[in-house]
């Protein structure tokens, strides 16, 4: 449904450096690069990060949130690892949320932008 999505950092190189440790163990990779702006994915970006282009204001995150697929829960335990060490506020460690369903294995972090960043697997353990 959604061929991409892009946000708004206040710093590329900062953005850069995170979400190249957060997305490496989902086997995401920066992929494309312009000035002031990257795309990760694994087989072509669909996650862009970019600076605003002059005269625009950064849009604060409100109430936004983003979950990356995980081939299985170890990946989501080593993107919370990653993410915690790249300076990410921890907003729920790795487990089970059965809520949602019996094999929901997610963990969530704020990323330092604000973004609230999920990785999640639907596998069973």
């Amino acid at each position: 449904m959604i061929d991409h999505l892009s946000l708004a950092v206040a710093d590329i190189d900062r953005a850069k450096t995170f979400y190249d440790a957060v997305l490496a163990p989902l086997g995401y990779t920066l992929m494309m690069e312009f000035p002031g702006v990257a795309g990760y994915g694994d087989r072509h970006p669909t996650f862009w990060i970019g600076q605003p282009r002059d005269g625009e204001k950064p849009v604060p995150p409100t109430n936004f949130h983003l979950a990356f697929v995980a081939r299985d829960r170890a990946a989501v335990d080593a993107f919370h690892r990653a993410a915690v060490a790249a300076g990410a506020c921890d907003n729920g460690a790795p487990g089970l949320r059965p809520v949602y369903h019996p094999d929901y294995y997610a963990a969530f972090v704020i990323d330092p932008d604000g973004y609230k960043i999920e990785a999640v697997c639907h596998q069973p353990g």
